[in-house]
């Protein structure tokens, strides 16, 4: 069984920083993708960040140039750099993990961005 943690969250002022993990735990073999998701209140679940195994990365374009991916594979963890942080930032969090074996998100962690 696969299980996604993530960590980090957290409120913080307008123009702060926040880092976020997530790491995987079980059987877990040929990570394709390890990206980010977030979802506000009253809006649907969208992409912020993503990492594919042949080194692609792209990027949401309101998080470019503020957000970094970044994944360490030999501990099947993601992180999510987040810098610059704006109040229409604020969303749950979720990880996501396509494997060989399907496909697996995060539990959520919430990043509040607010004076």
């Amino acid at each position: 069984q696969v299980q996604l943690v993530e960590s980090g969250g957290g409120l913080v002022q307008p123009g702060g920083s926040l880092r976020l993990s997530c790491a995987a735990s079980g059987s877990i073999y040929s990570i394709y993708t390890m990206a980010w998701y977030r979802q506000a209140p009253g809006k649907q679940r969208e992409s912020v960040a993503r990492s594919t195994s042949d080194g692609t990365i792209t990027y949401q374009d309101s998080v470019k140039g503020r957000f970094t991916i970044s994944r360490d594979n030999a501990k099947n963890t993601v992180y999510l750099q987040m810098n610059s942080l704006k109040p229409e930032d604020t969303a749950v969090y979720y990880c996501r993990f396509l494997v060989a074996t399907g496909d697996h998100w995060g539990q959520g962690t919430q990043v509040t961005v607010s004076s």
